[in-house]
């Protein structure tokens, strides 16, 4: 059985982590011939309003990431970085839910040695149940056609008042991106019943070892997501 240990960590309190992380993203980026997505690069590692989390390998190494960007008012979150020369209704649309707590769900990778494990899903997921501990209740995002699925499974709704009916040329022309929502991050009650089932569990006992149900198969995931603010 494939294993894999997933780490909520606070990038301010731990450059190197950051670090590694950057370096993987980008090569992800790389492979797939991306160089203009707005959350790759190394601007964020500063931000006090910034969280990630990391799956790691049985030898350490990082094979994947996400993390979560709470909007301050000061700094831009991703989203609005990437559409809203598009279409200037997003930093409405932020601004409106500013007072409740908004961020981003964004810069989800994993690296080629763990394709087809489930490890985006799993990731997604574990980002999402790690908003309870920051003061973020509603979560946004941007996610290309292939991982829309994905996102709805977790709770995401798109917003089809932006762009073309929800729809954004992004980050290039071979792509088309869609602006989703979470318009409660705390209960999930639009969610999948086995992915709200999952995330509240993981917000209930962030220190875990369980068995996930993997592209490929079981995989036997040991979650630290406790972070110490």
């Amino acid at each position: 059985m494939d294993k894999i240990q997933f780490k909520a960590f606070y990038p301010k309190d731990n450059k190197e982590l950051a670090q590694e992380f950057i370096n993987g993203h980008g090569l992800v980026l790389k492979d797939y011939g991306i160089t203009n997505i707005t959350s790759n690069n190394n601007t964020w590692v500063d931000n006090p309003n910034m969280y990630a989390v990391i799956a790691q390998n049985t030898n350490g190494e990082i094979v994947g990431g996400i993390r979560i960007q709470v909007a301050d008012g000061l700094i831009p979150l991703p989203v609005e970085k990437a559409v809203g020369h598009l279409d200037p209704t997003i930093y409405q649309v932020i601004a409106k839910y500013a007072h409740e707590g908004v961020g981003e769900l964004h810069a989800l990778w994993n690296a080629k040695s763990v394709a087809g494990m489930g490890i985006s899903l799993l990731l997604t997921r574990a980002g999402i149940s790690i908003v309870n501990q920051t003061r973020c209740n509603i979560l946004m995002g941007i996610c290309a056609e292939y991982t829309l699925k994905m996102f709805r499974k977790v709770g995401f709704v798109v917003d089809d008042t932006l762009g073309d009916n929800g729809e954004f040329v992004y980050p290039n022309s071979n792509y088309i991106a869609r602006v989703l929502g979470i318009l409660n991050a705390k209960n999930m009650s639009t969610a999948e019943a086995i992915d709200r089932e999952r995330i509240l569990d993981l917000r209930e006992n962030p220190s875990q070892t369980y068995v996930e149900d993997g592209g490929k198969g079981p995989v036997e995931v040991t979650y630290e997501l406790k972070m110490n603010l």
